[in-house]
């Protein structure tokens, strides 16, 4: 038997054993996050585990692996618990992503109302730079998307109603591309410009037109300048409208849940994911046709499918792209090669490489760049 100095001193450190263990397991569980399960949980909305990552030393303003900040992710879901829980431990409300994004611009997009609203109330700015230094902003996105009630919303909080891209595009050519109207009107109506052009040479007339958006490029122009152009166009026939659309929310939860399972190890439910979120994504959007033409065999040309996600397919590089969306016969065979192959090997037990393959598929369509 241990002399009672050394019991005591034995039982001591068991106890301190014990409460050092008790300590840590809050800080394990909490470990710090990689970008792809910060952006994972969050944009499942995991306020618990949010709050345990900023309490155990996360960076307010870390930046997850595709949408941005915590706070970004909360306004790109309209999640207004989780921008005020990063807002709380010093989230800046005007910094932009690695796309050049901010939080106001991805909810503008996301036509979040309560979002973009909580946003300018608590003093994000709706203007970004000065002077002559050229941005996207929440009011281009709005428009882009057609959401009038938020561009109402930007335009009394300030926002600058000929405010230029960094390719020089005008707020009102977003709304003149996607035949937003009556949008278009109220923009003309608010002092847009629509002959400003951009580094293309191209104004909202000319985007207008080229769409097929008729009634817009007669609302920005007179009479006469506008039968000109009717008659350039019946003489150059131009192809019909088209019309981008994101990518519907389920095939983004899918993605997510795909992602979310694959990091945990179940490998089966994550391939089950991918290919529910394909089929989402294959079936949003029906081919469309983009003009007549003859092959060289004097068939029909084969109807092209449009890429998926446009915006974000260029946000990495927006000073070369117009928001114009995309055809690519050869994208899409891309594509379906991989899936091809995907189910190829998850035929022949290859579970793994089907994964991998799956998920390639996916993140193309998603991102736009096969």
């Amino acid at each position: 038997m241990l002399p009672q100095r050394g019991r005591l001193h034995r039982v001591k450190n068991l106890l301190l054993a014990c409460l050092l263990c008790a300590a840590l397991l809050p800080a394990a569980r909490a470990e710090l996050p990689d970008p792809v399960r910060f952006s994972i949980a969050l944009e499942l909305g995991d306020l618990k585990q949010a709050t345990a990552w900023l309490d155990a030393g996360l960076e307010p303003d870390f930046e997850g692996h595709l949408i941005g900040t915590g706070l970004m992710i909360g306004a790109w879901e309209g999640n207004i618990p989780l921008m005020e829980l990063f807002h709380r431990r010093g989230a800046d409300l005007d910094r932009a992503n690695r796309f050049g994004e901010t939080a106001l611009m991805l909810a503008a997009w996301k036509n979040r109302r309560d979002a973009v609203r909580w946003l300018l109330d608590r003093g994000a700015q709706p203007n970004r730079g000065s002077g002559e230094a050229r941005q996207w902003t929440a009011l281009h996105y709005a428009s882009f998307g057609g959401h009038g009630a938020l561009v109402e919303t930007l335009l009394g909080s300030g926002a600058d109603i000929n405010a230029r891209s960094t390719n020089g595009s005008t707020v009102v050519m977003m709304a003149a591309r996607e035949g937003h109207a009556d949008l278009a009107k109220r923009l003309l109506e608010a002092g847009a410009n629509p002959a400003l052009k951009n580094d293309y040479g191209e104004d909202a007339v000319a985007w207008a037109m080229r769409q097929g958006h008729y009634d817009i490029a007669r609302t920005f122009t007179g009479a006469a300048n506008f039968a000109a152009l009717v008659r350039q166009a019946a003489e150059q026939p131009l192809p019909p409208p088209a019309r981008s659309h994101p990518a519907p929310d389920r095939a983004d939860e899918l993605l997510r849940k795909a992602r979310l399972a694959e990091m945990d190890g179940k490998r089966d439910a994550a391939l089950l994911l991918y290919q529910q979120a394909w089929s989402e994504l294959k079936t949003r959007q029906e081919p469309q046709k983009v003009g007549a033409g003859k092959t060289a065999a004097g068939g029909q040309k084969k109807a092209r499918e449009p890429k998926a996600l446009v915006i974000r397919a260029r946000r990495a590089a927006p000073e070369k792209q117009s928001l114009s969306i995309t055809y690519a016969e050869s994208d899409a065979r891309s594509v379906d090669q991989l899936l091809e192959r995907a189910r190829a090997a998850e035929n022949e037990g290859r579970r793994q490489e089907a994964l991998q393959l799956y998920r390639r598929a996916a993140e193309s369509i998603r991102a736009g760049q096969p």
